[in-house]
């Protein structure tokens, strides 16, 4: 969560005032000149599985377009929310730093702009041919990728990933999917944020950043209670699912000669999970039949990677794929007092029936700068009863 008073966060379910303001640049942030913000325009959506994590559509008053105005082609706009108590300055809450794309003059003189976080930029920056990287730190190569599509702009490391992890020589045309995600021809992984067990992405204030998969593990940062008073949740819809579930991840490495050199596993080893694997589905698959566990059910995938090099790092791997997997089939669909310091990712805390808390990972946020409510989409751990 982005940093917020105390005073602030527990003003949230009240009448706080919440003024907003928005800012452009054409010169890579060196200048920022503030522009006018139509009431109600700016819609922002967050959204911790995509690529581009912000995006956003605004209306922007008292400025022009072309070259020395709103472009497409350099122009950048940060957006703020501000919360304000009594006889109080506005606290104010990065909304996100966007690249701009559409500009268009409406006839009311206003310029209405589509926006995508700086994501964006990494990934239309391909490289003009193949181009051979590495051996070098994950640290290395990564910080030299962004900086030659982002002159200036820091990447930040977080704990739980390690930056210092060799990656070996690859070979890509892909700048953001050697950055992030992506893959070779044949489909295996050659992404460096990946094969850390992370993921890449640009926050709020526009910054680079590399960190670790979310578990429910992870820090609560927010707990909202339902709506009695000073309570947060306005509304709450529970959901399951099994698209996309797996219960049993297969991590292996891949240097180009058909052989793996790392092979790990990772399993829902918990007996109280819905999606319980049994005791080790790869040593001993006939344990369930054995001993009478007639709710075992496998779901199995496999991912491998030309950046994974150590048994400890696939490890890290396959724990990471397996906590992002097990979470899809519960999910909560909810209105909440708005809070704009969340991010994609939190841990939060839900009481979705009276006295019945759950963790939930925030999945995808949306809101309108100035309004008092925001929706947001989570997914937890489904645990037998």
């Amino acid at each position: 969560m982005l940093p917020i008073s105390a005073e602030a966060l527990a003003a949230l379910p009240g009448a706080i005032r919440r003024p907003a303001r928005a800012e452009w640049s054409n010169d890579s942030g060196t200048t920022w000149h503030p522009a006018d913000l139509v009431p109600g325009s700016a819609q922002i959506k967050i959204d911790q599985t995509a690529d581009v994590r912000y995006t956003a559509t605004a209306e922007l008053a008292g400025v022009d377009v072309g070259r020395d105005g709103i472009n497409d082609v350099v122009t950048n706009v940060r957006l703020w929310q501000g919360l304000q108590l009594a006889r109080r300055e506005p606290e104010w809450i990065p909304a996100g730093h966007y690249v701009v794309s559409r500009p268009a003059r409406t006839a009311a003189g206003t310029v209405t702009v589509e926006l995508a976080g700086r994501e964006d930029e990494l990934r239309r920056a391909k490289f003009p041919s193949s181009r051979t990287l590495g051996p070098a730190s994950a640290k290395e190569l990564v910080e030299q990728l962004a900086g030659e599509a982002l002159p200036g702009v820091p990447v930040a490391w977080l704990p739980g990933v390690k930056p210092q992890t060799i990656v070996p020589q690859i070979v890509s045309d892909d700048r953001w999917g050697v950055l992030s995600a992506g893959t070779d021809a044949n489909g295996t992984g050659t992404g460096i944020a990946a094969a850390l067990a992370g993921r890449i992405w640009a926050d709020a204030r526009g910054i680079i950043t590399v960190g670790p998969v979310p578990t429910l593990s992870d820090p609560v940062v927010w707990r909202i209670p339902r709506g009695r008073p000073g309570g947060a949740l306005v509304d709450v819809q529970e959901e399951s699912s099994a698209e996309a579930l797996v219960n049993v991840w297969i991590v292996t490495s891949d240097g180009g000669d058909g052989a793996a050199t790392v092979t790990a596993y990772a399993w829902d080893d918990d007996p109280n999970s819905l999606t319980y694997a049994g005791p080790d589905p790869i040593g001993d698959p006939l344990a369930p039949q054995r001993l009478g566990l007639t709710g075992v059910r496998l779901r199995v995938d496999r991912y491998s990677s030309a950046v994974i090099t150590s048994q400890a790092q696939g490890n890290d791997v396959a724990r990471a794929k397996l906590a992002d997997s097990l979470g899809v089939q519960a999910s909560l669909s909810f209105t909440a007092a708005c809070n704009p310091a969340l991010e994609g990712g939190d841990v939060v805390e839900v009481e979705v029936r009276p006295t019945v808390w759950e963790p939930h990972i925030l999945d995808s946020l949306a809101y309108t700068l100035g309004a008092p409510s925001m929706q947001c989409t989570t997914r937890t751990t489904t645990r037998r009863l």
